[in-house]
């Protein structure tokens, strides 16, 4: 009786505490995949060149808007389309005009799991805007750049500038300190700002040059053109990583899970069942012994004698 009262308790612990690790075994692998998972893509873009100018035509009160863009790409994809051009209803009779011509025009945008990246590159062009079919609005040695988001790393972008830089035929230097302006009479102006580049703890977007433009051409039915240009420009988005979640330590009052009360045994409760069979194997038996073999074989005779008498009744 002593040892059936004390293994009970144990027997239903040890299921309860198997039940329990069945239970949350699903769970457990559930949470094992989530901590494993990379997290949604990034994102990049990359622009070759990108124009917002109103063109005022002489004969009409309206403006024309000219907004085209070279090699516009967003992740995952690439571009090397190397010229450009436009058409403007009043604008020399509706004939295509060249806005941009290069060497080199390349925009690639990549998004993994790990990271994504916009890359720009333009080499030997020229930019041309309405009403200024000979004169350059700008033309470049070689211009690129980069922005870089890797999940876990601070973004990085990075624009540069290499080769001489002429901008309404004239030659001039750019610096990173501030907007260069170039005027020109009888024709215009032109605000340069090199080198723009914008980080955030998970974006980053640089410009290799972008131009405030401010033209009177007077020519092809041209009257002004005012605007942005934007050369070289490259956007990323860092990859999203989830962090694997923390087990949580219990609340204050609350009782541990029962596999976890089993795992500890109090130090004041003795197993006693188990004791009490080891300690017939010890010795062989104890002061109680004899007396309770006597009363098994009186209980044996008994036993006996009532199934003798049952069966001669039956006789």
């Amino acid at each position: 009786m002593n040892g059936n009262t004390f293994r009970m308790p144990a027997r239903r612990l040890v299921t309860v505490a198997a039940a329990t690790a069945l239970a949350a075994g699903p769970a457990a692998l559930a949470g094992a995949g989530t901590a494993q998972a990379t997290g949604d893509h990034g994102r990049a873009s990359a622009t070759v060149l990108r124009t917002g100018l109103d063109v005022s035509l002489l004969n009409k009160t309206v403006n024309v808007p000219l907004t085209v863009t070279l090699n516009e790409v967003r992740a995952p994809e690439s571009a090397e389309q190397t010229a450009l051009t436009a058409r403007l209803d009043g604008v020399d009779g509706g004939k295509p005009f060249s806005v941009l011509r290069a060497d080199v025009a390349q925009a690639k945008a990549t998004a993994t799991a790990a990271k994504s990246e916009g890359r720009t590159e333009l080499a030997h062009a020229k930019v041309h805007v309405p009403g200024l079919p000979l004169l350059s609005l700008i033309e470049v040695g070689k211009v690129t750049s980069t922005a870089t988001c890797e999940a876990g790393k601070a973004p990085v972008a990075d624009a540069n500038l290499l080769g001489a830089v002429t901008v309404l035929g004239k030659k001039v230097t750019l610096t990173t300190g501030g907007p260069t302006e170039v005027k020109v009479p009888g024709v215009g102006e032109v605000r340069l700002d090199l080198s723009k580049t914008r980080t955030t703890s998970t974006t980053a977007a640089a410009t290799a040059l972008e131009l405030k433009v401010s033209v009177n051409p007077l020519d092809l039915n041209v009257a002004e053109v005012d605007g942005t240009l934007t050369l070289a420009e490259a956007t990323c988005e860092s990859p999203g990583a989830p962090e694997p979640e923390a087990a949580q330590p219990p609340a204050k009052g609350e009782e541990p899970p029962a596999a976890e009360q089993e795992a500890e045994p109090a130090a004041d409760v003795q197993p006693q069942g188990a004791r009490a069979e080891a300690d017939l194997a010890e010795t062989g038996g104890s002061s109680a012994t004899p007396y309770i073999a006597a009363g098994a074989a009186a209980l044996v005779l008994a036993g006996g004698g009532s199934l003798v008498l049952a069966r001669r009744g039956r006789g």
